[in-house]
């Protein structure tokens, strides 16, 4: 699950890290390293990871409901084919900067015969519709776990809270009233950003449901020993 916090990747970056891909594969991701502007840079996920939430997501809707969902940064799809089980009746689309992992994704679609489930190559969430999801997943993608392992006190230049926060803005503009915004893994809290006035906190995580990542404030300074449990969000509106 990897995007940008809105920065671009210089052209020689991509061009290095193909190379890389192509001549050492199995090498890849050991030795890649942060770039600027990037989140999540690794593609690491696996089947029914959040199980805990997205129970409690099922729960709030109903299985049988025709909704409209969003898994945003759904890497190789394994969120996305998660969520089509909990939400058999759902239109599912996931979106990923990699289209190496949107490929993945479609070549899976297909071979399952999985209806109602479209991805999509994107940075953001600026090319859909207004109100349009009753649900978006972004789960441990506005993250850089380096910044936890190297003890970083700021993580700014290589992510920046104001990018954090124009992107969750934007799914607040995607999501209908009543809809509901699952936020899990991040290096920045929700609750400090100007699309929380809009929202009302349905879940928090217990503590052996966070991951180990570290917290940083809205001037990119770490915030030392914060934890923050708010994982799930309700617009406000009608449901």
């Amino acid at each position: 699950m990897k995007f940008p916090s809105l920065g671009i990747l210089t052209e020689v970056s991509r061009v290095g890290r193909d190379a890389l891909r192509r001549i050492l594969p199995g090498s890849y991701r050991r030795v890649r390293r942060p770039v600027a502007g990037l989140f999540q840079p690794y593609n690491h996920t696996s089947p029914d990871r959040y199980p805990w939430l997205f129970r409690f997501a099922a729960a709030q809707f109903g299985p049988s409901q025709r909704l409209r969902i969003l898994s945003f940064g759904c890497s190789r799809g394994e969120e996305a084919f998660t969520l089509r089980k909990y939400f058999p009746a759902a239109d599912i689309k996931g979106i990923d900067i990699d289209p190496r992992n949107i490929a993945c994704c479609r070549a899976r679609a297909q071979e399952e015969a999985s209806a109602g489930m479209t991805f999509a190559t994107a940075a953001t969430t600026e090319g859909e519709q207004t109100e349009f999801y009753d649900a978006i997943f972004c789960l441990a993608v506005l993250c850089l776990g380096d910044l936890t392992t190297s003890s970083a006190q700021r993580c700014d230049p290589l992510l920046r809270f104001d990018d954090f926060e124009r992107l969750v803005v934007d799914f607040a503009r995607c999501l209908k009233p009543g809809g509901l915004l699952f936020l899990h893994t991040t290096n920045f809290r929700f609750c400090d950003t100007v699309a929380a006035r809009e929202f009302d906190t349905v879940l928090e995580a217990d503590s052996a449901q966070l991951a180990p990542d570290v917290l940083f404030d809205r001037d990119n300074e770490l915030m030392k020993g914060a934890r923050y449990h708010a994982v799930a969000f309700r617009k406000r509106g009608s449901a």
